[in-house]
């Protein structure tokens, strides 16, 4: 690949990638993959900031969907016990101390397939309650029809996630209560709605290298590109499908660099949209994390609690940040500072 070409195409946040270009990515030796990621972070994004977000679980367990990874499924025998929809206040209490450590965004999500039209009001207060704090919002509640998109927007939420998980290909090894499909319609009707997209994918899934391509692929040809991309890394949990396949597997492993790698080939696929480290971060070395950052990472979740798994927790954030010369992002978010400017041309 002529690198040079590579950082042009890049730098014009591209919707036309094809998958060959983007397992020639993949293929480029380690220092090209890594100096090419870095270039284009460094072009778009302030480097050295990393974004703070904290992720709430305001409704555990008991969901419908059949996601092979999920401890959350009602298919999983994980022991976890479903909930109810948190208090609004109890969600607010937890924003405003997200706010005190730091997060600039707060995310909540709620283990359902779809929300009901009876939790929307609930809904709406806690988005409106966390944005009077000075705090950008997010939700993944499932797939959305039009009017939910709608009526979420209206209350101002600034971004609403949906991954595609894995590649077109592998989805129906994973999930067979939805399609792919599904989840392209619903980050359309959010698309459509106003509202920021989140979308990424789970490296560690038994997939092979063509599917790190492809579900890279689906984002980064999207009309326009997610706001936020998350790599996540496999927490294999022993009840659900995926733990208990994998366990005392080496398959159970994710290799690291192949890990780094994704996250240079997102940044590089997708350059204005913030990349996030996401799930798995507990289990990873400093040394990994380290190399996604240089490769483009410029997100991560707090906190010592992501959903139903383990996190690495504030301190060790901290401990890892002041070691790397990292700080919180203070910066615009560049597909937001440019969506901005378009709206006020």
């Amino acid at each position: 690949m002529n690198l040079s070409v590579s950082s042009e195409q890049g730098d014009m946040s591209r919707n036309d990638w094809t998958r060959a270009e983007i397992a020639e990515l993949f293929d480029l030796p380690f220092d090209e993959l890594m100096w090419e990621a870095q270039g284009i972070h460094r072009r778009h994004h302030a480097h050295g900031e990393v974004q703070l977000c904290t992720l709430l679980s305001i409704k555990t367990g008991g969901c419908a969907e059949d996601c092979g990874y999920c401890s959350q499924s009602a298919h999983a025998e994980t022991g976890l016990k479903a909930t109810k929809l948190m208090d609004v206040r109890a969600v607010l209490q937890a924003a405003a101390e997200a706010k005190d450590g730091g997060s600039q965004r707060f995310c909540m999500g709620a283990a359902w397939r779809n929300p009901k039209d009876r939790d929307m009001p609930a809904i709406v207060e806690m988005i409106e309650g966390v944005r009077q704090m000075g705090m950008e919002t997010c939700m993944t509640l499932g797939m959305l029809t039009k009017e939910q998109a709608q009526t979420l927007a209206v209350a101002g939420l600034d971004y609403y996630n949906h991954n595609v998980d894995t590649s077109p290909e592998n989805y129906e090894n994973i999930i067979s209560t939805r399609t792919f499909q599904d989840r392209l319609d619903t980050l359309e009707e959010v698309r459509s709605a106003g509202i920021n997209v989140c979308s990424g994918g789970i490296v560690g899934l038994g997939e092979t290298r063509s599917d790190r391509v492809g579900f890279i692929h689906a984002l980064a040809t999207l009309p326009r590109h997610p706001e936020s991309v998350p790599v996540n890394a496999l927490v294999p949990v022993k009840g659900t499908v995926l733990g208990d396949m994998l366990a005392d597997t080496p398959l159970a492993q994710i290799d690291e660099i192949e890990f780094v790698r994704t996250v240079a080939v997102a940044r590089i696929t997708m350059p204005l949209s913030m990349v996030r480290l996401s799930a798995g971060r507990e289990s990873m070395s400093e040394a990994t994390q380290a190399l996604c950052f240089m490769a483009g990472a410029n997100s991560i979740f707090t906190g010592d609690k992501l959903l139903t798994t383990g996190n690495r927790g504030d301190s060790a954030d901290a401990a890892l940040f002041a070691k790397l010369g990292l700080r919180p992002m203070v910066s615009e978010e560049p597909m937001r500072q440019s969506a901005e400017m378009q709206a006020a041309e």
